[in-house]
Order: C-alpha cells, then sequence, then structure tokens
C-alpha cells in the first residue's frame, strides 16, 4: 500500500530515506557527510519537500519499504530499503509514481547509480542529453519517459 506522508508516518518515510540514501551513496561520500544524514536532518528535508508542494509517499508492506515524490512530472526521492531491493519494490513506486505526474515523467539519477538506470530504462525512460554538474567527480543526468520509438508519449 502507498500511503501519502503525513506528520503521522513522517519518522517512518524518513527513516527509510536516510538508510537507503546513505547506502546508495556511501560508494562515492565521505563518512562523515553520510552521517550527517540522519533521520532527524531527512525528517527536516521531506518535511520541507512537502511545504514546497511535493507529494511526499511512503510504500508500506508489513513494515515501511520505500519512499517518493512528485512534484508536477517530476519524479524525486525513489528509496527503497536495502534489504528490500530488487523485490519489485521500486517498480511499484516508479509506477505509482508516473501515474501521478502532470505531464511527461522526468527525473534526475547520479550518473554512476545503475541500478536506478536499470530500473527506469527498464521502464522506457531514457536520458534527455542533460547534466548537473555537481562536483568533479559526481554528476546527475535527467531521464524522462519515452515510449518505444523515443517519441514523447504525451505529444502523441
Amino acid at each position: 500500500m502507498i500511503v501519502p506522508v503525513t506528520e503521522k508516518n513522517l519518522s517512518d518515510a524518513a527513516r527509510v530515506h536516510t538508510l537507503s540514501w546513505q547506502d546508495s551513496h556511501k560508494a562515492f561520500c565521505t563518512p562523515e557527510f553520510l552521517a550527517k544524514h540522519t533521520i532527524v536532518h531527512q525528517t527536516a528535508y521531506l518535511k520541507k519537500e512537502a511545504e514546497q508542494g511535493k507529494q511526499v509517499f511512503l510504500l508500506l508492506e508489513e513494515e515501511p519499504i520505500g519512499v517518493v515524490s512528485v512534484w508536477n512530472n517530476l519524479i524525486e526521492n525513489l528509496y527503497v530499503l536495502p534489504e528490500k531491493q530488487r523485490q519489485g519494490y521500486g517498480t511499484k513506486l516508479l509506477l505509482f509514481a508516473m501515474a501521478k505526474c502532470s505531464g511527461t515523467p522526468s527525473l534526475w539519477i547520479l550518473e554512476n547509480n545503475r541500478i536506478a538506470f536499470d530500473l527506469y530504462t527498464a521502464h522506457g525512460f531514457q536520458k534527455t542529453g542533460k547534466v548537473h554538474i555537481l562536483s568533479e567527480s559526481i554528476s546527475e543526468v535527467e531521464m524522462e519517459l519515452r515510449n518505444s520509438t523515443g517519441i514523447d508519449p504525451a505529444q502523441g
């Protein structure tokens, strides 16, 4: 079940976001930088995201498993607990988020995130060519949903 994040479940969403974010960034972030991303920090981050108008959602099964946010046609913050990855939960969150988009779904991923890249390309996303350079060694790339012909499905 995927539910909106509220004050009642915000700490659960922040816990999932924290553990997942730290795991996905541990290969290229310093331990000190990872340590700054505590549940308290991520609670404030997710709260701010919601205050800015983003819809933040929590995937619940027996326990909180994943999070995702949507703002217009932009999908962000898609994270699944490390021990629950590769079990279909990322796909479930992605499909849910895609349905919530107001236009052609798009997202940004770290260019070194092969797991995310594989998930998104398997569901029809392609790189647009736009890049944000975050540091000397890290960039993020934009991806957008395209159909099999490469034509924007929103444009027919």
